[in-house]
């Protein structure tokens, strides 16, 4: 298996490696090399430097290239990263969900393993793994294992419940993931259980903490702030700094997927922070979002005219960056205002607000206006 990744990134060429947070650029001709590099070839000088300076637990000096190298062929789509709803059921009921429904429904392996091979083509560097909770997929560890094996840089994002089981965690120790992102609920089993709506849930997240921690998994937490757990933020900050596991701290919630408000009700309101301008981003033109049918769409929020890659295959993606341009108009309720240039939230953002009536504090700078 690999343990090193060479491949095109953007308009650059990266070295990677699975687990490590760290890379190296490498010039074009430098890539050209290595994709020239017979497997049964050592390392040229110059990569073993570059790998030792980098990482100087690994030393590839002498080495065939086949045992250590995956070389990513480039691609013509120009996408370098992605995320994938494996599935959106979920061992919990979080009242704050922006998946709204968690059905366990989604492709059969053979149509997963066919959408990773696209968003290999496409160039897909880093993946995101999500749900509804990924690892409960039964076919996770296969889809997982496949996204490792085509040279992507994976990201899980969990809410721990399975981490502490044995199979699990071989998986990851044989293929490394880029990171395990958590998502914290509480401080204490009464707040966790209550926003998660499991009992036990609590229990479980502690104990797949211990064992991630105790596997060295390159953990993140997302600390989530809602009206249940809002008194514990600074005990989950005092958790994560103990445990020694860095963390973001997210308050703000947002409609469902469908435009659905009933999860706003598990907004704190003390903890509603006014976001930062929403200057533009790549949704659609760089990366894309496939959800548990294969349905591609610009991100996980702008989700309308979606693609169907087990229908159209990679070809489909050619039709992306122009959805993505329609989609991101100020239109609607938004179009024609005087503040759209300082807006914080991207157009099909505020399109699920205003679906599920929120209030504009919530998300405009009218209502933020007026709540002043």
């Amino acid at each position: 298996m690999h343990s090193l990744i060479a491949s095109p990134f953007l308009e650059q060429h990266m070295l990677v490696r699975p687990g490590s947070r760290g890379g190296a650029l490498l010039p074009a001709p430098r890539y050209e090399e290595l994709r020239a590099l017979d497997r049964a070839e050592p390392a040229p000088d110059w990569l073993a430097d570059t790998v030792r300076d980098q990482w100087d637990d690994l030393d590839v000096a002498g080495r065939p290239a086949g045992e250590y190298l995956l070389v990513r062929q480039p691609s013509v789509w120009g996408y370098s990263k992605a995320s994938w709803e494996v599935n959106l059921g979920c061992n919990y009921a979080c009242k704050h969900c922006y998946l709204g429904l968690k059905v366990n429904s989604g492709m059969p392996l053979e149509e997963k393993l066919e959408c990773l091979e696209v968003m290999a083509e496409a160039g897909v560097l880093w993946l995101q793994i999500t749900g509804g909770e990924p690892t409960i997929d039964k076919d996770f560890m296969r889809s997982y294992r496949r996204a490792f094996e085509l040279g992507m840089m994976i990201t899980v994002s969990t809410n721990g419940s399975l981490l502490w089981r044995e199979n699990l965690l071989h998986l990851f120790d044989e293929c490394p993931p880029y990171r395990v992102t958590v998502s914290m609920y509480g401080a204490t089993k009464a707040s966790y259980d209550e926003l998660t709506q499991r009992d036990g849930a609590w229990d479980l997240f502690v104990q797949g903490m211990n064992a991630a921690r105790r596997a060295r998994l390159p953990l993140r937490m997302s600390i989530i702030v809602t009206e249940d757990n809002a008194p514990e933020e600074q005990a989950m900050i005092d958790l994560c700094e103990r445990w020694g596991v860095e963390y973001n701290v997210f308050t703000n919630m947002t409609p469902t997927i469908y435009g659905g408000g009933e999860v706003l009700t598990a907004q704190s309101k003390d903890h509603l922070r006014m976001r930062k301008p929403f200057t533009g981003c790549n949704a659609g033109h760089t990366f894309f979002h496939t959800d548990p049918h294969g349905q591609v769409s610009i991100c996980k929020i702008g989700r309308d005219d979606p693609i169907s890659l087990p229908r159209e295959g990679i070809q489909g993606l050619a039709r992306l960056g122009a959805i993505a341009d329609r989609l991101m108009l100020r239109t609607g309720g938004c179009s024609g205002c005087q503040l759209s240039g300082s807006c914080t939230v991207c157009r099909p953002l505020a399109k699920h607000y205003q679906e599920a009536k929120a209030p504009l504090a919530s998300y405009c700078q009218h209502g933020q206006k007026k709540a002043g």
